[in-house]
């Protein structure tokens, strides 16, 4: 079990980002072992064609289906406006004595350290993955590089726009309501009591964030899982974003009859996909409906005062409002 133990002030720590680089190691998992992930397969069924003599040797090593990924293949995203290239630079800019020591846990904890060895440490007579440190640490980062090139970034508008919407309904939620309705529905592993936030793992933890707060980072291919990163690193849990089962969604849904009849069907749809914040283009990929009309109809919901945009970064996503929850109930 882990418990977070909040100081009064921890809670106005806590803040929201999301990660590219955290995206590629968690679709490596699915790569891994896609029984595990199964929600993702639609994903591994676009990408297995263009992985094809792509070199992912000592990635796949080092990001297995489960267990420990080494801490700097995962660095805590910095920014709430993510990028890969310098995500990808902070990884390359691991210390050399961090690498030995995270690689050697990883071959402790039964990560084989040679991309032709057995299960577990490399034999004494192989030289292993810590006597070149800088060369390993190249490698991952080149075969990173190559991997979000082909299987991440090209899904990654309509992955954006699912993180942006959970970290905006989440923020208005801490806002509203504060931290124990943030946490009420983060995952069912996760519980907040009193100022104490637990989540169950397998592996002991107790005490404060040391002055840093809590950074949360939604996730679609954490799912079904959540993973934490404790002091002395920053205090991180990452969870699956809200809504994260319509991420791969290629058909319209349709809405029951009763709202339909009553504000029209798009509308309807609308209000009902507005389940996880969601921009214009985002809405109209899922509906099957040009974004000029989603736009139209946001404008009359707007007037109506059933839904409300905010702007984040360049895009503006659009979340229910108090009177449009009540109205998508109706089915």
């Amino acid at each position: 079990m882990i418990e977070f133990v909040f100081s009064p002030d921890d809670a106005a720590r806590v803040r929201f980002a999301f990660s590219p680089v955290w995206e590629a190691v968690g679709a490596l998992r699915v790569l891994a072992d896609p029984s595990r992930r199964a929600l993702h397969l639609p994903w591994l069924r676009a990408v297995r064609p263009r992985l094809e003599g792509l070199d992912l040797g000592l990635l796949r090593i080092m990001v297995p289906a489960t267990g420990y990924v080494a801490d700097f293949l995962t660095p805590p995203p910095s920014t709430p406006l993510p990028d890969f290239a310098a995500e990808l630079e902070t990884i390359r800019a691991t210390p050399r004595d961090v690498v030995v020591e995270e690689l050697r846990w990883s071959g402790s904890r039964g990560t084989p350290l040679l991309p032709d060895g057995p299960r577990g440490p490399a034999p004494p007579d192989q030289r292993d993955l810590t006597a070149d440190p800088e060369g390993t640490l190249a490698a991952l980062a080149e075969q990173l590089d190559a991997f979000h090139r082909v299987a991440i970034r090209p899904f990654w508008a309509r992955i954006q726009e699912l993180l942006e919407g959970d970290v905006l309904r989440r923020s208005r939620a801490f806002t509203e309501r504060g931290a124990a309705a943030v946490f009420a529905d983060l995952h069912e592993t996760v519980t907040w009591e009193n100022g104490v936030l637990r989540i169950s793992r397998p592996w002991e933890y107790h005490g404060g964030l040391e002055g840093r707060g809590l950074l949360l980072v939604p996730s679609v291919f954490s799912w079904p899982r959540v993973q934490v990163m404790a002091p002395p690193y920053q205090a991180m849990l990452s969870y699956p974003a809200a809504g994260v089962a319509t991420v791969w969604e290629t058909r319209p849904e349709r809405a029951p009859g009763s709202l339909g009849a009553l504000v029209g069907r798009v509308r309807a749809e609308i209000l009902h996909a507005l389940d996880a914040p969601s921009s214009t283009t985002e809405l109209a990929r899922r509906l099957g409906v040009t974004p000029g009309a989603i736009s139209q109809h946001l404008s009359v919901l707007r007037s109506c005062d059933l839904v409300t945009g905010h702007r984040m970064g360049r895009r503006v996503v659009y979340v229910r409002t108090p009177t449009g929850d009540d109205l998508a109930r109706i089915r």
